[in-house]
């Protein structure tokens, strides 16, 4: 296919619905009657959502499947997605949308309290995905059950794909298909905590990924590839341009800015590095609405770069 018949860089399947935020003093909450909190605030996001949001964000052109409810909630989505100017094409679920109540610290850490009401048996209909599987470079499926379903025509299309197991622990069955049918996965260390390096090895052991990408927070992020040895190379975290206000979408972020460099062409630290630029840009504002644009990134790049504090390993293009 020519680059004139390309209709996304990126599209991103599954994983949008509303965010409820409640921020407290402090994580866990102590258990009372009652607790007073500040303005309980709704944000349209979560993980598909944000990652096509900060794709497009960034100058991709992104499409976006989801099965979503024809409901107040599903319209706060499509409202925020034609904001971000993302190409949307809904498959109404009689489920309605999902949500989500995420209760925030003062330091910015969230606990998440997910509403999976999609059914076992929700499907999305073949004829809408596959005509845009067809004309997209790249694939992203959040872990949704109903993604799963595609693996087979994304496959058979050769059209590379990426997925966010987010806090997997390398048990949950539900993850697994994801991790080990995927080109690029990326997952959260907070889950398996020190079995991660292994973790990742297992992932490009049994499955067909070629990058595994292990977020850390604070400590940055570990990328492991199939040819890059057996020990997980480290990109330092960047320190948020402005205080941390909320964490929600981060992850989302980084792997935003980690599409973003891989479709200019950077080396696998290269995209980490951008990765960690825009996660850290995103826990300035509340509710994952720190979208950094692509001129903000490569400038708060070539900055780490002349502040010389990026190893030469993680200074790579």
């Amino acid at each position: 296919m020519t680059q004139q018949q390309w209709q996304y860089d990126v599209l991103v399947v599954g994983g949008s619905g509303v965010d409820t935020v409640v921020r407290v003093d402090s994580l866990p909450v102590p258990f009372t009657d009652s607790v007073q909190v500040g303005p309980i605030e709704e944000w349209p996001g979560h993980t598909g959502g944000n990652v096509a949001l900060g794709t497009r964000a960034l100058g991709l052109e992104v499409g976006f499947l989801d099965c979503v409810g024809d409901d107040r909630t599903g319209a706060q989505v499509r409202e925020r997605l034609a904001e971000g100017d993302v190409d949307f094409v809904p498959s109404i679920s009689p489920a309605g949308t999902r949500r989500a109540v995420n209760l925030v610290d003062a330091t910015g850490r969230r606990m998440s309290f997910y509403d999976a009401r999609d059914p076992d048996d929700l499907r999305m209909p073949r004829d809408l995905y596959l005509p845009r599987l067809r004309r997209t470079r790249h694939v992203h499926l959040s872990i949704m059950n109903f993604t799963r379903f595609l693996f087979d025509d994304i496959e058979d299309l050769g059209v590379p794909v990426s997925t966010d197991l987010h806090d997997w622990d390398g048990l949950a069955e539900h993850h697994r298909e994801f991790a080990l049918r995927s080109d690029l996965v990326f997952l959260s260390a907070a889950g398996a905590g020190e079995g991660t390096p292994a973790l990742m090895r297992e992932i490009l052991r049994a499955g067909r990924a070629h990058t595994v990408v292990a977020t850390a927070g604070a400590d940055g992020s570990y990328v492991l590839t199939r040819d890059g040895g057996s020990s997980p190379r480290h990109v330092p975290a960047v320190a948020p341009p402005a205080p941390v206000v909320d964490s929600n979408g981060a992850g989302d972020a980084y792997v935003s800015g980690f599409l973003y460099g891989r479709h200019s062409g950077r080396d696998v630290l290269g995209c980490a590095r951008l990765g960690a630029i825009a996660g850290a840009h995103a826990c300035t504002a509340p509710g994952s609405t720190a979208l950094i644009t692509a001129d903000a990134l490569l400038a708060a790049d070539r900055a780490a770069d002349a502040r010389g504090r990026l190893t030469p390993e993680a200074r790579g293009r």
